[in-house]
């Protein structure tokens, strides 16, 4: 109770706080707060949390509670259980073997107990990260001592989502509302239909119409798997979007957007991508993509910057191959509390003596979450990408800003180079973990169950960008460490949909409170 009580003061706090100074921001829009009053040894505390941080991941954590053996019931199980039959119901649309593929537990198979528990709680989870419905009970029925039928009970979301786009052009809000000036010509509108689970094979398709900002025709259509093992699948992506305003360069490690007086169309750009799959195994799958880009500027875009690109040329195209192994075994691909990601992809832009560039890139994501014990959990990650020339075309450009690589409280920055390294950390309570059963007056059963989970988190980022060329109008953050701190509180509604608000310091400047989506790491 002591730390339950610790923590809802913290919360109620931080609460308070942003409230207070999203009350004030209508005059001065986050004031300066001196970081050396919070902290006056940063380097002493970077090391502190670093080597907790490495003591966490290496650590296996606090024993928890199996729900999966409270909800059995036995209290004198048997050494070996052999499942006889297993039975899929609200499985309205998806197919059956759909289901199954995502489970190690088959029929006709004798397992150990301990292990049967085990793979209960692992499939419940497998299944449930297809992302295809918002319940999934497993439930064992005893007909004898030693002989169970195996239930999956299932609520399907709903998988044809038609919807309009109205959405920020803008990397995140908080470049949007600051450095932007909350200018609501930046903002995308259009039509977008998703259909998740074309006949009901987990097949997905997604049809973009966009104006605004950006104006987009977007095509994207995936099938997981199209053999009998279903090992192999095909996915392919055709888009083609134009822009009047575009960053051309960035200044001050903020992005520097031009349009011309004529407001033409500044750039134009076509990709066609075709990529083939093949997961052997439940947590793990290769990836090879080939694909076309082409792009061609306006001849002010390159009086603005001839650096845009690496050549003299108004156009730049290219073919391209991109290998890519992905480990994914976490509880909820959302927002994960336990399990491993380890994403790796290499790169090669231009694949033929006809093509403009020759760049080769290498990049990293891995992440570890570690429940602690009780209500308190553990994530931290890294991630980092690497080219291997000194200067690549501006469209290429990656970095501190760019995702997946950011630090909290440096979010309307862009610091921008040629390797990029950052270790994300954030430590997570638990506030509350309820389900809503709105069905009485919500007529659409897919959205009848209204999930809710509120985290208070402690976080640490921190990260280095090298740019070889040592831009002087971005000296100030590249070529030197940075890292950012701070509390945030994490939601997370239906369909998985993160929303996060913190409020984060830097070493290098002031706080200020930011709002995000999608999970940090």
């Amino acid at each position: 109770m002591g730390n339950t009580a610790i923590f809802l003061t913290i919360c109620f706090t931080f609460i308070v706080f942003i409230a207070y100074k999203i009350k004030n921001s209508v005059k001065v829009l986050y004031p300066p707060i001196n970081l050396r009053v919070i902290l006056t040894n940063q380097f002493l505390f970077s090391l502190f949390f670093l080597l907790v941080s490495c003591f966490l991941i290496t650590g296996r954590g606090l024993a928890q509670d199996n729900p999966v053996m409270d909800s059995l019931g036995q209290s004198n199980p048997p050494e070996r259980v052999t499942v006889n039959n297993i039975f899929v119901v609200g499985n309205e649309k998806t197919q059956r073997r759909i289901i199954l593929r995502e489970m190690d537990i088959e029929e006709g198979a004798v397992y150990d107990w301990n292990d049967f528990v085990e793979l209960l709680l692992a499939d419940q989870k497998k299944v449930y990260n297809l992302q295809l419905f918002t319940t999934v009970t497993l439930t064992p029925l005893f007909m004898e001592d030693d002989q169970v039928e195996l239930l999956i009970s299932l609520k399907e979301r709903w998988y044809i989502l038609p919807s309009i786009i109205f959405n920020l052009a803008d990397r995140n809000f908080s470049e949007w509302w600051i450095n932007q000036d909350r200018d609501f010509s930046r903002v995308n509108y259009g039509i977008k239909l998703d259909h998740n689970n074309v006949g009901g094979r987990n097949e997905k398709l997604r049809i973009i119409g966009q104006l605004g900002f950006t104006q987009a025709i977007d095509l994207n259509y995936s099938i997981p798997y199209f053999d009998k093992n279903q090992v192999h699948g095909l996915a392919a992506k055709f888009n083609y979007y134009t822009n009047k305003n575009i960053p051309i360069r960035s200044v001050d490690n903020k992005q520097f957007f031009y349009r011309n007086q004529q407001e033409d169309v500044l750039r134009k750009t076509i990709n066609a991508f075709l990529t083939y799959n093949f997961r052997g195994s439940f947590y793990n799958t290769h990836f090879l993509t080939l694909g076309f880009h082409n792009t061609r500027i306006h001849e002010d875009v390159l009086d603005q910057n001839p650096d845009y690109f690496t050549h003299e040329s108004q156009r730049l195209k290219y073919f391209q191959a991109t290998y890519r192994y992905r480990h994914d075994n976490r509880d909820n691909v959302a927002y994960a509390t336990q399990g491993t990601l380890l994403d790796m992809s290499l790169s090669q832009y231009g694949l033929f003596s006809g093509d403009d560039i020759g760049e080769t890139e290498f990049s990293i994501q891995a992440s570890k979450y570690t429940p602690l014990g009780g209500k308190f959990f553990f994530a931290s990650g890294i991630s980092g990408s690497a080219f291997f020339s000194k200067r690549q075309p501006y469209t290429l450009v990656r970095g501190i800003g760019y995702k997946p690589d950011f630090i909290r409280g440096y979010e309307v920055n862009v610091i921008e180079g040629q390797q990029t390294f950052v270790h994300k950390n954030s430590l997570r309570y638990e506030l509350l973990n309820i389900a809503f059963d709105i069905s009485d007056f919500m007529p659409i059963e897919e959205f009848s169950i209204f999930p809710f989970q509120l985290y208070l988190s402690a976080n640490f980022d921190q990260g280095y960008v090298r740019d070889a060329n040592r831009l002087p109008e971005n000296a100030r953050l590249t070529n030197r460490y940075l890292s950012g701190f701070g509390l945030g509180l994490d939601l997370i509604g239906i369909y998985d949909a993160v929303f996060r608000f913190e409020y984060s310091f830097t070493n290098t400047g002031p706080g200020n409170f930011f709002i995000n989506v999608r999970a940090p790491l």
